[in-house]
């Protein structure tokens, strides 16, 4: 079997597959632009491998961010990791959060679902009507808890109490999933956003390479009926 010929590429000096890299004409110009400006000696012919090509996009997407953004965030510099390492972002942010939450952290969302739900309202009054009941009707003369019912307000008071901080618990990680998610929204909308803007730039870079080799072409054929008009 015939063994694939390396190529040298010209930023690390290291032999690599023709399918390890690229020639530096078929580089998108803006990036193309930036490597020169680092390495001025790089011609359009040279050799470049993926790994150095992945480097100097990386470079140079943090300093088009830079220019647009300002300073970066801890997302923007993720984003920018991922196009180098050619990760994906998008995640299951909620299958995450639960495989994290604790026993009470559980309990406690369980509790705030039960406790927001009609469920809830129709047991809770079934269940006062019925103690009402009991002490007006049928515990009338030995009543245990008779008009104005005040071990019913206090076992009232004693389960709100308890209540609101329970479902404040269970809101406080809806909100910190909520934001989970709106971050990880926000680096994949960005990493989509820069892999379009590349992908155009690419398309219309090798769309005018083509239609230059065409007009190169073109040029060729005309000659050469000029030539053979003449000898005719």
């Amino acid at each position: 079997m015939k063994e694939t010929t390396k190529l040298i590429c010209q930023i690390c000096k290291k032999p690599k597959s023709p399918h390890d890299g690229m020639i530096a004409e078929l580089i998108r110009p803006s990036l193309l632009e930036f490597i020169k400006k680092r390495m001025p000696d790089i011609d359009g012919k040279d050799f470049i491998c993926l790994e150095d090509l992945g480097k100097f996009r990386k470079e140079y997407v943090k300093d088009v961010l830079e220019d647009e953004l300002g300073e970066l965030s801890t997302l923007d510099n993720e984003v920018i990791e991922s196009l180098q390492q050619h990760e994906i972002l998008a995640s299951n942010i909620a299958e995450q959060f639960e495989t994290k939450l604790t026993f009470g952290e559980r309990l406690s969302d369980r509790i705030a679902s039960f406790g927001g739900s009609w469920k809830f309202i129709i047991t809770f009054g079934v269940v006062i009507v019925l103690w009402i009941a009991m002490n007006v009707v049928l515990l009338a003369t030995r009543a245990f808890d008779p008009f104005p019912f005040i071990l019913l307000n206090l076992i009232l008071s004693c389960l709100a109490a308890l209540q609101a901080p329970v479902i404040m618990m269970s809101q406080n990680r809806v909100e910190a999933r909520d934001r989970l998610r709106a971050e990880n929204d926000y680096k994949v909308n960005l990493k989509a956003e820069l892999e379009i803007r590349h992908l155009h730039e690419k398309i219309d870079h090798l769309l005018r390479r083509q239609y230059n080799r065409l007009f190169e072409i073109q040029q060729i054929q005309i000659e050469l009926l000029e030539e053979l008009a003449r000898k005719g």
